[in-house]
């Protein structure tokens, strides 16, 4: 593909705090730096919570969310006439729920497709329409793009796809750490939007035995979302007020690995896992659920990572326990993982996408 065709991610929008949003941004940033001519399409609002290069335009069909159902034929044909008048040729799905709308909106016009998965193939999110758009993406775009081998396998052996499905991982969002966490709070992190996938009553529930039992510890969770007003009231209601909090979104996310000493992972389920890596990077020593999908892929259990299984608050206390009592296995652990940490650096994944692109 040449350097000079247009490159448009399409997305729902990127004025909310997700992985799939930052991604959305970091790649599209990065080809740009890399000379090609890309943009950004979303469903709506044209705002975004990550910065983005002067050189990607990002635009919206509708200023605010709709129903989508409702608005069908219009939102096919606002993509149509945007594709047309942009001259989009590459158009990057960033969600396999989009092909219902991209396909359709893009047919006659020599579009070329790419799909972009970044939830694992066996959760469909509570739509059962996620899995007839991963059908349709597996038939008529020209790569479907997931996020492990793991997942690869699983899209190759249940769809038999005619698309080319390829794993690209995931980068580390910022530079890679010059040098570790100094890791001398008594701080365990946990990251992510507040919503039950992320597991993080399981993680207070696993706390009441932490706390106990390592007094001056504290839990610290960053995100924003749904749960909020649960999760407030599941720390008060077993007495958690004083060890756990909830500061919201982290606006300096390389601050708070710093400020902590170990990491936590306690979801239900992962399409990757980004924060894995981010805390890899620093040199924190992580207890994760093993879980689908990223987490299987990224960690070995007691090697880079103490795994546990999910949904147990006994095996995440158990897990939280042995890395505090044994600071040495925990230096090792994160050792470990900030070396492995440096294959998802920018450059490289960037590199995979340039590749990619060449394809088309």
């Amino acid at each position: 593909m040449s350097k000079g065709r247009h490159v448009c991610f399409f997305t729902g929008t990127l004025n909310a705090m997700g992985g799939a949003e930052r991604m959305t941004a970091v790649i599209a940033n990065a080809l740009a730096d890399a000379g090609y001519t890309v943009s950004i399409l979303s469903l709506w609002d044209k705002e975004s919570c990550f910065p983005l290069n002067p050189a990607v335009r990002h635009e919206a069909l509708f200023a605010e969310r709709r129903s989508f159902k409702k608005a069908y034929v219009a939102t096919v044909a606002a993509i149509r006439r945007y594709c047309r008048d942009r001259k989009v040729d590459v158009l990057v799905q960033v969600d396999t729920m989009l092909a219902l709308f991209a396909l359709l909106a893009t047919v006659g016009m020599g579009v070329e497709h790419i799909a972009w998965e970044h939830c694992h193939f066996d959760e469909d999110l509570g739509r059962r329409a996620r899995r007839f758009a991963r059908r349709l993406a597996a038939r008529y775009c020209k790569h479907v793009v997931v996020l492990t081998e793991r997942d690869r396998l699983r899209w190759i052996e249940a769809l038999q796809p005619r698309s080319n499905v390829i794993t690209i991982p995931n980068p580390l969002p910022f530079p890679f750490p010059g040098q570790p966490a100094p890791r001398t709070s008594q701080t365990v992190l946990a990251m992510g939007r507040l919503v039950d996938a992320k597991g993080f009553d399981v993680l207070i529930r696993a706390w009441q035995r932490v706390s106990s039992e390592a007094p001056g510890w504290k839990l610290v969770v960053h995100g924003e979302g749904e749960e909020r007003a649960a999760l407030t009231a599941l720390i008060e209601e077993v007495g958690l007020q004083d060890s756990v909090s909830l500061p919201g979104i982290c606006l300096d996310a390389t601050e708070a690995y710093r400020s902590a000493s170990i990491f936590c992972l306690s979801s239900r389920y992962e399409g990757f896992g980004l924060v894995l890596i981010e805390a890899m990077a620093f040199g924190l020593p992580i207890v994760s659920t093993d879980c689908e999908t990223g987490p299987r892929d990224l960690l070995k259990d007691a090697d880079n990572a103490l795994l546990v299984s999910a949904g147990n608050a006994e095996s995440l206390a158990q897990g939280l326990l042995q890395l505090i009592r044994k600071p040495d296995e925990a230096a090792r652990i994160g050792a470990i993982g900030r070396e492995r940490a440096v294959d998802f650096a920018l450059q490289d994944v960037a590199a995979k996408w340039g590749k990619l692109m060449a394809q088309m």
